[in-house]
């Protein structure tokens, strides 16, 4: 099978004789996680799935880093990490996970360029199916070829429409409620840090429906880039708060470092350079779990847009030092802990938007025990969420106040 024949499956669960299953295919399909692997076969790699019935699902490959990327309607993966699936030395990593509503989505990073030898789907008499995928070596060059088209047009759901552009928007001035987009960090296919017991795109949920609720009792109006657990693309975060008229964004998340100790809230601000290591690896990852999820991460703006997203920064930039600087102050007051380098600054892409205040917040670290036991107790959340409000309102009244200036 070629690679760019893409094995769009969407009907195949239909078409191999199980009339009488076509009517189940609404039921959610789930994983048997004992019966399924992915295992080196030869030169190349087995990925068998057993699921409880047949589902359509289509498969393609990406490049940097080489991807298989399966695509079901839709299995439910249930409680089972990837890595446990994973027995090949061929799969350098495997992931999995709703990637829109009705659709989830398996991801494995490959050692090297491949093609999709075979996809079948095989449907037992009792109901039962097993998704078998057969990958051989390919050589560079062809490889290359057939996925220069990066992910394939239908793959594109998660994206939202495009806004329609209405007239510039005006800078807060205190005349309305203060719009702020809460970004809960990962999602579905992307899980985030996993630290005991604790998972990073759940906690920060939890977390942004909570401080969510705070800030719109506060008088603050508030949208969410997601109120579920599914994957959503940095660049659709982006639009979705572009989308509410937003004032503030602030994303929310709680990492892992694997090297030296890290603890207490941290809050990030955009620069093309990362003010230390640590920094680079945690924006470096973030971005990275675009990649992993089977976006195409391709595409470059004109030389034009560029620029003009620089003039725009210019007055941006410096309003979301202050939001970073009032944060810490609230934070700080609150007695919440910091991390000894409370501001720091790195690359992260979901911090791009020309023309909205912009910082991440790193409300704790699932590496240390300390943080994962304050960020599973709701007073401390509860404490923690306030501290955010008061950050927030000090930074709006201080912004507002150079807004009219600013007219005058």
């Amino acid at each position: 099978m070629g690679i760019r024949a893409i094995a769009l499956h969407l009907l195949a669960a239909l078409w191999i004789g199980h009339g009488a299953l076509a009517g189940d295919l609404s039921a959610l399909a789930r994983l048997d996680p004992a019966a399924s692997r992915v295992v080196d076969a030869g030169a190349g790699i087995a990925i068998d799935l057993a699921i409880s019935q047949a589902v359509p699902y289509r498969t393609f490959l990406l490049a940097d880093p080489p991807r298989l990327v399966a695509d079901f309607s839709e299995v439910d993966f249930g409680p089972s990490r990837p890595a446990a699936l994973d027995r090949s030395e061929r799969v350098h990593s495997l992931g999995w996970g709703p990637v829109r509503e009705g659709w989830s989505r398996l991801v494995a990073e490959l050692d090297g360029p491949y093609r999709i030898e075979s996809a079948e789907e095989r449907v037992a008499e009792t109901g039962e199916a097993e998704i078998r995928l057969r990958l051989v070596p390919e050589e560079a060059d062809r490889f290359a070829a057939a996925t220069a088209g990066g992910v394939p047009e239908a793959a594109r759901w998660a994206l939202p429409e495009p806004v329609a552009l209405a007239a510039p928007k005006r800078r807060q001035t205190g005349a309305a409620p203060l719009i702020v987009v809460l970004d809960p960090g990962h999602g579905g296919i992307d899980p985030g840090a996993e630290a005991g017991k604790a998972v990073e795109a759940e906690v920060m949920l939890v977390f942004a429906r909570e401080l969510a609720e705070v800030l719109r009792r506060g008088g603050m109006k508030v949208t969410l880039t997601r109120d579920e657990d599914v994957f959503v693309p940095l660049e659709a975060r982006i639009s979705v708060a572009r989308a509410a008229g937003s004032d503030v964004f602030l994303s929310l998340h709680a990492d892992a470092l694997a090297e030296g100790e890290a603890t207490g809230a941290t809050v990030y601000l955009l620069a093309d350079e990362a003010s230390d290591t640590a920094s680079a690896q945690l924006a470096e990852r973030h971005d990275r779990a675009d990649l992993l999820a089977g976006v195409d991460l391709s595409g470059q703006g004109d030389l034009v847009a560029a620029v003009m997203m620089e003039m725009a920064r210019t007055e941006t930039q410096p309003r979301a030092d202050r939001l970073a600087g009032a944060l810490v102050a609230a934070i700080k007051a609150s007695g919440g802990r910091m991390h000894r380098h409370p501001i720091q600054e790195a690359a992260f892409s979901v911090l791009k938007s020309p023309d909205i205040p912009s910082v991440l917040l790193e409300v704790g670290f699932l590496s240390s025990e300390a943080d994962r036991r304050r960020l599973a107790d709701p007073v401390w959340r509860a404490g923690f969420q306030e501290a955010i409000l008061a950050g927030l309102r000090a930074w709006a009244i201080a912004d507002a106040a150079e807004a009219q200036l600013i007219r005058q």
